[in-house]
């Protein structure tokens, strides 16, 4: 497998928001996006989604609290766990899910 920088590679995608898959281990999908600021409506899926955030922050809205993932960390979205991207989300996220 080639060696990947994820900010690169989101900085060259040609709009925000939109994922791309940029490797799979076992059944898990690697994808990388943007982050630009804008809010996302609420969603859950019936899967776990691990987001972790490699430039910038990203603002989750869950349970009528803010929960930020600062670069470095990761959130793990569990299964039909209802969450939405909050205003103010920046720099480049990861998504690892089925």
């Amino acid at each position: 497998m080639p060696l990947l920088s994820f900010d690169s590679l989101s900085s060259q995608l040609p709009a925000s928001w939109k994922s791309s898959v940029v490797g799979q281990v076992g059944p898990a999908r690697i994808k990388v996006l943007r982050m630009d600021q804008q809010a996302h409506a609420e969603e859950s899926h019936d899967y776990n989604e691990a987001l972790l955030v490699t430039h910038g922050c990203l603002r989750l809205g869950i349970a009528g609290s803010e929960v930020r993932v600062n670069a470095g960390q990761m959130y793990l979205v569990e299964a039909g766990l209802v969450h939405a991207v909050l205003p103010g989300s920046h720099g480049t996220l990861v998504i690892i899910d089925v």
